[in-house]
C-alpha cells in the first residue's frame, strides 16, 4: 500500500492585518500616563505680593493606540490630617477639563498653583479619568497616580 504524499503547510499572516487596538480592562487604568513639571523650590517675597503664583505643566501621554477621552479634576479631596501636614494651595483657574486624546498623544496643559504661606506642598492633586471614545460608559477609569509632587515654597 503506497503512503500519501505528506504536503507542507505553510502558515503566513500578512503585515498589514490591524492588531487589536482595544486594550484590557486591566489596562484601563493605565491608559494615561501623567507627569507634572514645576520648579523643586520657589522663590517669593511674600510682603510684596500675597500670593505666590507657580506654572506648572501637567503632561498626559495617552499609553494605548485607541482615541480616549480625558476628564481631569483639579478639585482637592484632602482630608483635614493632610492639610495639617503638607498645607494647602490652590489650583488658579479652571478647575475641571475634557478632552480627547488620539492614540499615542502627548498633551500638555498648563496649571498655575497659588500658594499663601511658605512651606512644602504636594501638587500631586489633580485626578485623571479615561475611557476609550468609542465605549458608552457613563463613567471613566480612574488613572493610575504617580509619586508625590513635591514642592518648596520659600520667602526672600
Amino acid at each position: 500500500q503506497e503512503l500519501p504524499e505528506m504536503v507542507l503547510l505553510k502558515f503566513f499572516r500578512s503585515e498589514n492585518t490591524p492588531v487589536p487596538a482595544r486594550p484590557t480592562p486591566e489596562q484601563l487604568s493605565n491608559l494615561i500616563k501623567t507627569s507634572l513639571h514645576y520648579p523643586e523650590s520657589f522663590n517669593h517675597s511674600f510682603h510684596e505680593k500675597s500670593l505666590c503664583l507657580v506654572p506648572v505643566t501637567l503632561l498626559l501621554s495617552n499609553c494605548s493606540q485607541a482615541v480616549v477621552d480625558v476628564m481631569i479634576d483639579l478639585r482637592h479631596k484632602v482630608s483635614p490630617e493632610a492639610l495639617e501636614i503638607h498645607g494647602s494651595f490652590t489650583w488658579l483657574g479652571q478647575t475641571q477639563y475634557k478632552l480627547q486624546l488620539k492614540g499615542q498623544e502627548v498633551y500638555s496643559l498648563q496649571l498655575k498653583a497659588c500658594f499663601v504661606h511658605t512651606g512644602v506642598y504636594n501638587l500631586g492633586t489633580p485626578r485623571v479619568f479615561a475611557k476609550l471614545a468609542d465605549q458608552v460608559t457613563l463613567f471613566e477609569t480612574s488613572q493610575q497616580n504617580s509619586m508625590p509632587a513635591l514642592i518648596i515654597i520659600n520667602n526672600i
